[in-house]
């Protein structure tokens, strides 16, 4: 069963988080955050219902790279001390959701499990 990929526009991302996806090459919009750790990038697309997270560290090595279908909503939150998103999944007989902290420090939480 399809399920459609509820994305927030870019004046309520701008809104919520301070900045302004960029459209990539390939069409897909990206948020990109760095801070003294290094960068994390966030990516979407909302035809395809699609995502990647690619972190690297400040030498630009890769610490986190996946790429996943099947979103069905993406969320942004910020508090006065914390900006974060939030990616719910639906895949086949799988749901799940991935958790990014983006500051005050970058962490992320993925689960996807069966119904």
């Amino acid at each position: 069963m399809y399920s459609e990929f509820t994305v927030p526009d870019d004046e309520e991302i701008f809104d919520i988080i301070g900045a302004w996806p960029e459209t990539q090459e390939s069409g897909a919009r990206a948020l990109t955050w760095r801070s003294g750790d290094g960068a994390l990038v966030l990516s979407y697309e909302a035809v395809t219902r699609s995502v990647r997270i690619l972190w690297s560290n400040t030498d630009g090595d890769s610490l986190l790279d996946v790429y996943r279908e099947g979103a069905t909503r993406l969320a942004f939150t910020s508090t006065p001390s914390a900006v974060g998103a939030q990616i719910d999944f639906s895949v086949g007989e799988c749901a799940g959701v991935m958790e990014i902290d983006i500051s005050p420090r970058i962490a992320v939480r993925d689960r996807l499990l069966f119904r």
